[in-house]
């Protein structure tokens, strides 16, 4: 395996290559965030320059080969041949709000393992124990903070993956059917 090259392309250049040649309205981010928000998720976190094409498929070292992600992102980022395939990732991923994308992803891990919705779950507790309006709100807040000294981060990363966000949801309506006497469907 080859030594690995410095990349010189600087997160500035990427920025304004792709300035021109991409529509904003299909990323989590707009233009004056693109050197500091990950083009993916959207979060403000650490970035890397990422090439389109990998250096191993022989991409360069060029603006129009790199975009700008987080770590995270960069690791689940795809490493083909067709650079269309990234441009049809990142667009896929597309939110509208900062700082929603990974409980968005967890929403839907959740989703998958219980085959419900949080949303559906919460309703269906709260329309079982006959939980008035006013009180809905509170009571979610209350299960969600009981759940924070049961979580923890998987050591080296500085987050919560969305299994983690995905089991939070979980014990969150645990909590809450436990506190109104509802059965929670299990899987």
């Amino acid at each position: 395996m080859g030594e690995k090259k410095h990349i010189k392309t600087t997160m500035r250049e990427i920025a304004k290559y792709w300035e021109t040649r991409v529509d904003e309205c299909e990323w989590s981010i707009d233009w004056r965030e693109a050197e500091s928000h990950c083009w993916r998720c959207g979060y403000k976190k650490r970035l890397q320059r990422c090439h389109i094409i990998p250096a191993a498929l022989g991409g360069k070292d060029e603006p129009e080969n790199m975009v700008i992600l987080c770590v995270r992102c960069h690791a689940e980022n795809p490493n083909v041949e067709d650079p269309e395939i990234m441009w049809d990732w990142i667009k896929a991923y597309n939110t509208s709000c900062y700082g929603t994308f990974w409980d968005i992803q967890a929403l839907k891990e959740y989703e998958f393992i219980y085959k419900s919705t949080v949303e559906y779950d919460i309703e269906k507790i709260f329309t079982e124990a006959g939980v008035e309006n006013d009180e809905k709100e509170q009571a979610v807040m209350e299960a969600l903070l009981s759940t924070r000294s049961k979580i923890s981060v998987h050591f080296g990363q500085p987050y919560y993956n969305t299994a983690t966000i995905a089991g939070i949801y979980r014990m969150m309506l645990k909590e809450l059917a436990k506190k109104y006497g509802v059965t929670l469907k299990r899987i």
